[in-house]
């Protein structure tokens, strides 16, 4: 069987629209090999972002932490101070209070 000109002409047609779509395909790969690249470079800026973040953070908590316990031990000097302080006044009071009680013969 001898090739007609149709046939020739319907692969010749086919041929070219192959190269044609692999054509396509080149410059889609181009393109998804690019944003491939562009989506790693954002990944690792945003994992580095993050990584500051962290150690912010956790820097933030230490700090936080710190004035907490100074804070604490504030307030237990502060309790103990006032504690003496009333302790004394209280002390003064009830004497000064049984002198009158005395004095007044209750």
């Amino acid at each position: 069987m001898e090739p007609t000109d149709i046939t020739i002409d319907i692969l010749k047609s086919i041929r070219d629209e192959i190269r044609k779509t692999n054509e396509r395909l080149v410059q889609t790969n181009d393109r998804l090999d690019l944003m491939r690249s562009e989506l790693s470079e954002r990944i690792d800026w945003t994992n580095e972002r993050l990584d500051r973040l962290e150690r912010r953070q956790t820097e933030a908590d230490l700090r936080l932490s710190t004035e907490i316990i100074n804070v604490n031990e504030t307030m237990r000097e502060l309790t103990v101070l006032i504690r003496d302080h009333l302790g004394s006044t209280l002390r003064d009071h009830e004497r000064r209070i049984t002198i009158l009680e005395q004095r007044e013969g209750v």
